[in-house]
């Protein structure tokens, strides 16, 4: 079976996981932006990390959790946002200002939103938890 969307299906599964109780699940999905998602949620502290366990059929994720996401989702279309927009899809994705974090990528790599305005970058959606 093959997935439309990796990123959809590593979120779910970590909301799934972090619903149930869990500790950690594994996934196939596994990708560079994947990891660079999963990296941001961890320096928000939403997870605990990640280890990339290597197999004879191909590479697989370990994720740990610690129980401090609420919840995460891929945001579709990947809507393209200014800086001066992010309010509007603060107020969209997130529940409260200051709450959880917008994931996009930027000409400068893959960032949060609050980094984004920092920088004064704009970019495409890809993700929110919080």
């Amino acid at each position: 079976m093959s997935m439309n969307n990796p990123l959809a299906a590593v979120l779910s599964k970590l909301l799934n996981a972090q619903l149930a109780g869990k500790t950690e699940f594994t996934t196939t999905a596994n990708s560079k932006v994947i990891r660079a998602i999963l990296d941001i949620i961890k320096t928000e502290g939403f997870i605990e990390g990640y280890d990339v366990v290597e197999d004879k059929k191909g590479n697989y994720l370990v994720v740990k959790l610690n129980g401090n996401l609420n919840k995460a989702g891929v945001v579709t279309p990947n809507f393209t946002v200014t800086k001066e927009r992010f309010e509007m899809f603060e107020k969209r994705y997130l529940p409260a200002k200051d709450f959880g974090v917008l994931i996009l990528t930027t000409s400068k790599g893959i960032m949060t939103h609050k980094d984004a305005k920092q920088q004064g970058l704009g970019g495409k959606l890809l993700a929110y938890a919080y």
